[in-house]
């Protein structure tokens, strides 16, 4: 049990001192201090910790622990459902298609969500773990689609459109 707690406070350690925005970023901070965690280890402890993503004073995203003066703001921003209901982060257009980007987890819900609305400028959805890749009518309105889709998928600090 003294390990995990070693691993805990370590952890702990690596984001008060702020700049980790992902799993790699901890991952390769671990591993330069000399540890090596599975990313599901990792996973289970950030969860255990109630970290949280939140916007850093220079607009960058950070992984927050309790005691950061911002934490609360952002765990009511969560808690209000729009960070974590659909796991939106971005989507980028290539021709007839677009790619949304979300949380890992996240893609397949999501997709079903943008199905099952109907919009007109969308033909269909594949969706992978933390990637939808959506088929789009010839000549579509990117304006309109967006709009569309912004009814379903709530806009919160870190995303984009």
């Amino acid at each position: 049990m003294a390990a995990k707690q070693d691993r805990l406070d370590i952890i702990k350690d690596i984001i008060s001192q702020g700049g980790i925005s992902s799993q790699d970023d901890l991952k390769q901070a671990l591993s330069k201090k000399g540890y090596n965690f599975t990313q599901a280890t990792l996973s289970r402890d950030l969860k255990q910790l109630k970290v949280v993503k939140g916007k850093a004073h220079d607009g960058s995203s950070e992984y927050m622990l309790p005691e950061n003066p911002s934490y609360q703001r952002v765990r009511e921003h969560h808690a209000a459902g729009t960070a974590v209901q659909n796991g939106f982060m971005h989507i980028r257009y290539t021709g007839n298609l677009a790619v949304i980007k979300t949380r890992p987890g996240y893609a397949s819900g999501l997709a079903l969500d943008i199905d099952n609305a109907h919009f007109s400028e969308v033909i269909g959805t594949i969706a992978g773990d933390d990637t939808i890749m959506m088929a789009l009518e010839e000549g579509f309105d990117k304006e309109l689609l967006e709009a569309n889709l912004r009814t379903i998928i709530p806009v919160y600090p870190g995303t984009r459109f």
